[in-house]
């Protein structure tokens, strides 16, 4: 009855341990280009979520096994404390410096206010690096779009609005130009050399 029971938690866990797993899965596919923002910001946690998921198998493993020897409830022991120890605090850590980066400006396109371009500094150091996003959409149905990360003061310059469906992003050597379709997706950059 006991090992029957012990069982059913363990198989318990590890459902628990793959919906926390699938759940990350999804927040990560929404985080790449034309994801959608609202299930990027909540879903896309690496750590907390595959973090959990890692746990929840290890403390399956544990309920499922039996630990008679006194060797072996010190080494269980020890690692659960190492898991709490290590784990919560780097779990709780990604809450407080997650990847999304310091917004710094927004700026709405012209005659399309569900289009918007923003700016976030996604540097983990003194020098900023702006990542500029077009967002489409709004609530549940906004899309981002990566038009790229650049340095400041080595490479971008500006990026805004050249007219309701152009984005010119101004860099030290060149100029890209993208033209965004009618469902709110830019399209591919043209490249020019910047004039001085």
């Amino acid at each position: 009855m006991a090992v029957a029971r012990r069982r059913r938690i363990a198989w318990g866990l590890r459902g628990v341990a793959l919906v926390a797993l699938l759940t990350y899965l999804v927040g990560r596919h929404a985080a790449r280009s034309g994801g959608l923002v609202e299930l990027e910001l909540w879903f896309h946690r690496p750590v907390l979520l595959a973090g959990s998921a890692v746990a929840l198998v290890l403390i399956s493993v544990v309920v499922e096994l039996e630990f008679r020897t006194p060797e072996s409830q010190i080494g269980l022991a020890g690692g659960l404390v190492a898991l709490v120890f290590l784990g919560v605090p780097l779990a709780l850590s990604t809450l407080v410096t997650a990847d999304e980066g310091v917004e710094t400006r927004r700026e709405a396109a012209p005659d399309h206010p569900e289009r918007v371009l923003v700016f976030a500094n996604v540097a983990d150091s003194i020098d900023p690096v702006y990542r500029v996003e077009l967002l489409t959409g709004s609530d549940w149905s906004a899309r981002h779009w990566s038009l790229g990360p650049w340095v400041d003061g080595k490479g971008l310059v500006r990026a805004e609005w050249s007219g309701a469906d152009r984005i010119t992003v101004t860099l030290e050597k060149e100029v890209r130009v993208f033209t965004v379709d009618e469902d709110g997706r830019p399209g591919g950059p043209s490249v020019t050399p910047r004039q001085r």
